[in-house]
């Protein structure tokens, strides 16, 4: 690839692309090429200047060596990096506007009369058929008005006033259309695919490989919790599929032999194995955007009331129309209450308010779902902690392993990561950690892995039956016993680690001391919502009674709840909602699931289960409790300024419709001003909404 250096500096470096025009493609492509390159940190590419912007680690030659090298056809693009980029759109509407802009004032200047009138009549014709249209169907909406105030307008022969009614509304609807997919996309984008690892079955063995690297036909084993990576055809198991983020089914759905299964949804029951038919994500994104664009998600309940609000003022603007005319006799006077309507301000600025809030919230790593949660979060009252990996590190560690057999610690520990590998959560990551520092990798060794929720992991290693999991699971389910050799051991346990327990047929073989540190902004974070108004804070937790109250008193939650199970934490939520509370809900794990169904509004950590994370309507970032904050606040900034939209449109569009009725202004000039007033309320509402610092 040829190019020229506008610009460098230490570790960023400027260049210019020698060629006539980039495509959205290309642009697209070399951003994908650059962001591939394990030295350069941050690459943006700008399609219309065909320039790029690149810094970099370390000397800039492997980065001039690998730009001229550079070839748009020797680089194999991913579907859903062409599927997923915003770039063809922004560049498709950027040259709609223009065109529009360029067409009407070309014709007004250089139109000869007689041809403009006959032009105006033509495109006049989609605007009066769609308002006849809503008449036929008995219906008063938006269309009716403007088709009124155009044909109200050629019949008058006033050729101008209808020309540029329909140039404003052509402009609205674009700048309408354009909001409101960008803000789609790039909603869908965060909320899109994204995994990483996956388990191959090859020769009877399952393999751990890149996701990039699976091919049509390959064989793919996922196991209870986990997303399915891919669109397939099941070949072996059988298993209960969760699809609703992508087709809106609130009860998880029977897949077995034969059945189809699609990319994104989790696999909420049983074992599967498919035969990938897509190795493409691309789909994932377009079923998500398909989803978000029908689903009512999107609406919030003042969005909802903004759009009934707007069909009812229809009939209000045509009474107040007629009345103008029986009363003054004027045409212009009654023109001037028909270019006016507040519907077209209401439908237009309250989804792009909340669309443009949702993407804020992803400017802090926090994606949701829908603008109903948004709401939900301004309104709730009661918070639910569930405590590891939430109010916990993320990463807890394995501080020591205590054997209770004649086998040595790190077989022990390579026995357990064996099982724990194959499920999302923070514990068994633990272990499956500590086993790869100790550098114990391993062949499968075990037969089938059950996974019984919020209790534990069974298997078999050659005869033999071995169990991973809670003290419950272990000695109370399993009916497990510990050798009399090690009883006083056992009683000796540190207390301050959690504690796994391993046992092999039936005998306890080791336990596995887990640190869990508190996150070190816990307590401030608790206070932080309280102050956010917050009336109850809850911890609930699986743990002891004694880690429990510890924990609790640490970060000074109203309430706690120890040893409790999913169905506890989701019948604690139910009676909350029962009391008239709103309930937000905050978990990482499998076990949180049913708890984050039930909430109002379920928030995942994204370092958690992806079980968790689909179910859940919200997701923030695993680093800092500090965003769940600043949702509280970006929710209640969201309320405040769509009251503020009502009281403008409100206001606004009554000033007009008055100053037209008593002559100030021409029809023209109230639409032009209504117009303007919509668009401009509408682009302050894409705006990012003030936070306080934190």
């Amino acid at each position: 690839m040829k190019f020229i250096i506008k610009h460098e500096i230490p570790g960023r470096i400027r260049i210019h692309i020698v060629q006539k025009r980039m495509t959205a493609e290309e642009a697209d492509t070399l951003l994908y090429y650059l962001n591939t390159l394990e030295y350069v940190t941050q690459a943006k590419v700008y399609g219309r200047t065909a320039d790029a912007c690149v810094c970099f680690a370390g000397e800039r030659e492997p980065l001039i060596r690998a730009l001229r090298k550079f070839r748009y056809t020797s680089v194999k693009v991913p579907d859903t990096v062409f599927a997923g980029s915003g770039r063809k759109l922004n560049t498709t509407y950027q040259e709609k506007l223009i065109s529009k802009v360029v067409l009407h004032y070309a014709g007004k200047l250089f139109l000869p009369c007689p041809v403009r009138a006959v032009w105006t009549t033509v495109k006049s014709i989609r605007y009066l058929k769609e308002g006849l249209r809503c008449l036929i169907k008995g219906k008063l909406e938006v269309s009716v008005l403007d088709a009124a105030a155009i044909g109200v307008s050629l019949l008058r022969g006033d050729i101008n006033t209808a020309s540029s009614v329909m140039f404003l509304l052509g402009i609205g609807e674009t700048m309408e259309e354009w909001t409101h997919k960008k803000s789609v996309g790039d909603l869908a984008r965060s909320m899109s695919l994204n995994v990483s690892k996956v388990w191959l079955k090859k020769d009877g063995q399952e393999i751990l490989m890149d996701s990039r690297t699976i091919k049509e036909g390959d064989e793919i084993v996922v196991h209870m919790g986990n997303v399915i990576p891919f669109d397939g055809t099941v070949t072996e198991g059988n298993g209960m599929v969760n699809q609703a983020s992508l087709t809106g089914e609130p009860l998880p759905v029977h897949r077995e032999k034969g059945g189809y299964v699609y990319a994104g949804s989790v696999l909420e029951e049983g074992e599967l194995v498919f035969a990938v038919q897509k190795a493409s994500g691309a789909s994932r994104y377009e079923k998500i955007v398909t989803m978000i664009e029908e689903s009512e998600k999107l609406k919030s309940s003042v969005e909802s009331k903004a759009e009934r609000l707007a069909d009812r003022l229809v009939p209000v603007t045509l009474a107040g129309t007629a009345l103008v005319w029986l009363t003054t006799r004027n045409i212009t006077k009654t023109i001037a209450v028909l270019m006016v309507d507040f519907s077209c301000a209401l439908k237009l600025a309250m989804p792009i308010t909340v669309l443009s809030a949702i993407r804020q919230a992803g400017n802090y790593e926090v994606t949701v779902k829908g603008g109903k949660y948004l709401e939900a979060v301004a309104e709730a009252e009661t918070i639910v902690f569930d405590k590891t990996g939430t109010l916990t590190k993320a990463k807890p560690t394995v501080k020591k392993v205590i054997p209770f057999c004649k086998m040595e610690e790190r077989e022990l520990l390579r026995l357990a990561a064996c099982l724990e590998e194959h499920f999302p959560h923070s514990m068994a990551k633990a272990v499956v950690t500590a086993a790869k520092r100790e550098g114990l990798d391993h062949e499968e060794m075990h037969s089938k892995v059950e996974y019984i929720v919020a209790h534990g992991i069974s298997s078999h290693v050659g005869e033999k039956r071995v169990i991973i999991g809670s003290a419950h699971f272990v000695f109370e389910d399993e009916q497990c016993r510990i050798r009399e050799e090690y009883r006083e051991q056992f009683e000796k346990l540190p207390e301050e680690f959690s504690h796994l327990y391993l046992a092999v047929d039936g005998m306890l073989a080791a336990v596995i001391c887990i640190e869990d540190p508190l996150r070190p902004e816990s307590a401030e974070v608790i206070s932080a919502l309280k102050a956010a108004g917050f009336r109850k804070i809850v911890m609930m937790t699986g743990d002891s009674e004694r880690t429990a109250a510890a924990v609790a008193a640490r970060v000074g939650v109203d309430e706690y709840y120890a040893e409790v199970l999913p169905e506890d934490k989701a019948r604690f939520i139910e009676r909350e909602k029962a009391a008239g509370r709103k309930v937000l809900m905050i978990g990482d794990g499998v076990n949180d699931s049913p708890a984050l169904s039930a909430a109002d509004a379920g928030i995942a950590i994204s370092d958690g289960a992806e079980l968790a994370r689909e179910i859940a309507d919200i997701t923030i970032a695993a680093e800092d409790l500090y965003q769940i904050v600043r949702l509280k606040y970006l929710s209640d900034a969201l309320m405040k300024r769509i009251q503020a939209n009502y009281r403008k449109i409100v206001g606004i569009n009554t000033a007009l419709i008055c100053l037209g009725v008593g002559g100030i202004i021409q029809p023209i000039v109230s639409a032009m001003l209504h117009n303007t007033s919509t668009l401009m309320i509408s682009l302050q509402s894409m705006r990012d909404l003030p936070l306080p610092e934190m």
